[in-house]
């Protein structure tokens, strides 16, 4: 495999690039976590799994107590800033394919400082260019929010419960639990502690572990993808409502009036985590 990793901008932290062979490995690992089988080696990546290549492997030394690097693309707003996954879109020109390498450009194209209820916001958008043969493959933004530590959660929080939530017909699941959270963590080398740690995930102010923001955004993808409805030309769009905590099933559930272009997530209770539409997007 050929890799490489470089930062340049202002103290060499605002743009990072990374080139690496698309092997199957990374995919035969997702599809175990799925529980289906992985793409053939001279397939197309599926939609949404290049999440778990051309990524960051940061020295341990760089990662501070939350497991978040300290330095970097993005530069952290300050220290004790808790850090938390809002949403992003996926602009899909055309699927990676196995057995070439690809590069990977990230760089901070907007930042904005807000004042919520709880106390000071940053937002950070993050774009990374993913091009493969000499062209554009992937455009992926991602959108991160910043608060301080004791601040209130931004919305109500999906909480496993003991009450029976029926899932829609044409629903998808995903059973989660410490073991999911800890796999998919360690398939997208994100060390951030509230995904494992149920000591440090309380003292960022949470209830049990939380369910990651791009696992909820996976599975909507899924349920869109295995439609057979394609991504190439098309933006998929997500946003992360409230925050799912704890061991519980995972529904992704069709827009009954948009069944194949929009879906949202709901947990165990059936609250709304997180929803996600699939659009052409502009040239």
């Amino acid at each position: 495999m050929m890799s490489s990793e470089a930062a340049a901008g202002q103290g060499g932290a605002q743009t990072s690039r990374r080139t690496e062979l698309i092997t199957p490995e990374p995919a035969e690992a997702l599809a175990g976590l799925l529980d289906i089988d992985p793409p053939a080696s001279g397939e197309e990546l599926p939609a949404l799994w290049h999440w778990v290549y051309l990524l960051e492997r940061r020295r341990q030394a760089d990662l501070g107590p939350d497991g978040h690097p300290t330095h970097g693309t993005p530069d952290p707003p300050g220290p004790g800033r808790l850090r938390m996954f809002a949403g992003g879109r996926v602009s899909t020109h055309t699927p990676l394919r196995f057995g070439e390498p690809a590069t990977r450009t990230t760089c901070v194209i907007r930042t904005a400082e807000k004042e919520g209820k709880s106390g000071p916001l940053t937002f950070v958008t993050l774009r990374s260019d993913i091009e493969q043969g000499g062209r554009l493959a992937i455009a992926d933004e991602q959108d991160i929010v910043y608060r301080t530590l004791g601040s209130a959660l931004p919305a109500k929080a999906g909480t496993a419960e003991t009450s029976v939530f029926t899932a829609p017909e044409g629903s998808l699941g995903l059973d989660v639990d410490s073991v999911v959270l800890f796999r998919f963590s360690a398939l997208t080398y994100n060390a951030h502690r509230i995904h494992y740690d149920p000591a440090y995930a309380a003292r960022e102010g949470y209830p049990g572990l939380v369910v990651h923001g791009p696992l909820q955004a996976l599975m909507m993808g899924e349920l869109i993808r295995r439609s057979g409805v394609p991504f190439a030309g098309q933006e998929f769009a997500y946003r992360l409502v409230a925050p799912m905590f704890g061991e519980q099933r995972l529904t992704v559930t069709p827009d009954p009036a948009e069944p194949f272009v929009s879906a949202h997530v709901m947990d165990g209770a059936g609250r709304v985590t997180a929803t996600s539409t699939l659009r052409p997007w502009s040239t």
